[in-house]
C-alpha cells in the first residue's frame, strides 16, 4: 500500500490496519522460524508498511493538535 493511499484513511482505519499487519508479521515470523515461509521478502514488506502506517498516524495526530 502506498503512503498516499494510507493518508486517505481515517485514524481508526489506520489503527485497525496496523493491528492487522502486526498479526500478519507475527504469522510470517513464525512460518519463517519453522521453515514454512516461501516468500521471505514478505516480512520486509510488512515491516515497511507498518512503518509507513505509523508515520502517517503520527502525522495525522500532529495535525489534530
Amino acid at each position: 500500500m502506498k503512503a498516499s493511499e494510507m493518508r486517505e484513511l481515517s485514524v481508526e482505519e489506520i489503527q485497525q490496519k496496523t493491528l492487522d499487519l502486526q498479526g500478519e508479521l507475527f504469522n510470517a515470523k513464525v512460518k519463517h522460524a519453522t521453515g514454512q515461509l516461501e516468500d521471505t521478502s514478505k516480512m520486509s514488506r510488512l515491516r515497511r508498511d507498518l512503518a509507513r502506517l505509523n508515520t502517517v498516524l503520527s502525522q495525522k495526530s500532529g495535525e489534530a493538535k
